[in-house]
């Protein structure tokens, strides 16, 4: 719990991503998600609201810390580059009001046109649900069974747009 960050993912030659460094991790069975556990955490990656708490994280913490990973990602930032006490969900969150295309790395949109808006239709929903993980109280971030099935309709949704537009 609260190691899951790009460093520590590890994609195959399939782009299937493994986890690595277990070694000072905690886990959790399914019946005990209301645990919490003492576990140093890398500053940006964590809630401001667990990290308040003395260092006691929940396994809704990893949710959050998703969310955080799915937007450095797609921004190409990392969490606590800003100045001041701007962060990168919050960031994102004003940016992404305004245009996609001011947040999301330029070298994942190679598309023109109406391929392009597209496909930012879809990286605003994929940031969305990276927002959505990020919710302040670990109450209301959205469930990680339901992120899964969110970013499994978005994936389906684009490569359908991508076999229809190629005929």
């Amino acid at each position: 719990m609260c190691v899951l960050k790009p460093s520590n993912v590890l994609l195959d030659e399939d782009m299937v991503a493994h986890l690595s460094d277990f070694g000072i991790s905690k886990l959790l069975g399914d019946d005990e998600i209301d645990l919490y556990t003492k576990t140093l955490a890398t500053l940006g990656y964590i809630s401001p609201v667990e990290y308040r708490l003395d260092g006691l994280f929940s396994i809704k913490c990893d949710e959050y810390i998703y969310g955080i990973m799915l937007l450095e990602t797609f921004t190409r930032r990392k969490p606590n580059e800003f100045d001041g006490d701007l962060i990168l969900k919050q960031w994102v969150s004003y940016s992404l009001l305004e245009a996609v295309m001011d947040v999301v790395d330029a070298n994942l949109l190679t598309s023109t046109g109406n391929r392009l808006q597209k496909d930012l239709d879809v990286v605003a929903s994929i940031m969305d649900v990276a927002l959505d993980c990020c919710a302040e109280s670990p109450a209301r971030r959205t469930n990680m069974k339901d992120v899964v099935g969110i970013l499994q309709k978005t994936k389906i949704q684009l490569l359908g747009r991508g076999a229809c537009s190629s005929k």
